[in-house]
């Protein structure tokens, strides 16, 4: 009879042993399960036939002006690891197109990616702005609850970090989001979506000294959908006064005129030119030059030494030849101050008729 007693009660123990394992397994296999659904790392969620279309600036690309990149996710190469993905820029109206290698891993740009040459600055803006995020998440990605993703290089940079939600609003759709902030000088917002593979928003900041620090590169989801989307044809966009453009350090901004409003080969443009500091007050005592270039920025002509004593200037040029020009203004002196240290200027984009 007692051995019947204890062969039961070894039984009762047995089962609520392994009943106690089973509930431990279960709840490492829910809480591995919960913290696998809430990482986020650069091309989560990202399937095949499906595109993305951003309108991006970067500071780096173009001075700051806004360009869109479409990325079409076609298929996926299981030898290589990585994704075809043709891929077109439309900048001022014109369009370049390849096909980015995406990794897996974290849909880096490959070395190897069949893109034309003039391509490569966009692959680079590419990798500054949509990838920056990678050297924090690769796959398997970070928690979106995490108290750090770790540290921006910049010296005295803070962590980089979820720090709230946002319900954000773009012409894609209307997205929940978390935060992910960090601060240096001014605190930079990256808008990511648990099931989009890029980011849906960004806006951050260059790490200055001094002044107001000028846009780094900010960039928003403007289109997403299934199916290869059609490649736009190029249009040539007549730019129109005025122009306003930043110096690559954000310390002044410069404005260009013009008159007549289409510029004619053959016939003389009067320009005018404004310089304003951070604050958009009136640059006193600026010497300026300028360069003429061709789409190759190859010079045409220049001139130094030019006088905007009171923060305006002006001057007059004759296109000989019709075409895309660049026109290059640089700050010589500002407030008596020489500039040579530093490259203060702009270059901008005019179409002779």
């Amino acid at each position: 009879m007692n051995s019947r007693k204890s062969g039961k009660q070894i039984t009762v123990i047995l089962l609520i042993t392994m009943l106690a394992i089973s509930t431990i397994q279960f709840d490492v296999l829910s809480e591995s399960a919960f913290g696998q659904s809430n990482n986020w790392y650069v091309g989560k969620g990202v399937q095949e036939d499906t595109y993305y279309t951003y309108e991006i600036r970067n500071a780096d690309t173009n001075q700051g002006q806004p360009f869109t990149m479409t990325i079409y996710f076609k298929e996926y190469n299981a030898t290589g690891q990585y994704w075809i993905a043709p891929t077109y820029v439309v900048d001022s109206g014109k369009v370049i197109n390849g096909t980015l290698y995406l990794s897996d891993l974290d849909l880096t740009a490959l070395g190897t990616s069949p893109i034309p040459r003039e391509m490569n600055e966009y692959r680079g803006a590419y990798a500054t702005t949509l990838g920056w995020l990678t050297a924090f998440v690769p796959k398997p990605g970070q928690s979106l609850t995490s108290p750090s993703w770790g540290k921006i290089a910049a010296i005295g940079g803070s962590e980089i970090r979820p720090s709230g939600t946002a319900k954000v609003t773009t012409p894609a759709g209307t997205f929940d989001t978390t935060i992910i902030s960090y601060k240096k000088g001014a605190t930079s917002n990256i808008y990511v979506n648990s099931n989009l593979p890029y980011p849906v928003k960004a806006e951050t900041y260059a790490d200055v000294t001094t002044g107001v620090a000028p846009i780094q590169y900010a960039y928003e989801l403007t289109d997403t959908g299934t199916g290869q989307p059609p490649l736009p044809e190029t249009q040539i966009e007549i730019p129109v006064p005025p122009l306003n453009l930043q110096t690559p350090r954000g310390t002044y901004n410069i404005q260009l005129l013009w008159q007549p409003v289409d510029i004619m080969a053959g016939n003389t443009t009067n320009f005018g030119v404004v310089f304003t500091d951070e604050h958009d007050n009136l640059v006193q005592r600026v010497t300026y030059g300028y360069k003429v270039m061709d789409e190759n920025r190859t010079v045409i002509d220049e001139a130094t030494n030019q006088r905007a004593n009171d923060g305006t200037g002006q001057f007059s040029y004759t296109f000989e030849t019709p075409g895309l020009k660049l026109l290059q203004i640089t700050l010589e002196t500002a407030s008596g101050e020489d500039l040579s240290f530093f490259v203060e200027g702009a270059t901008f984009n005019l179409v002779v008729q």
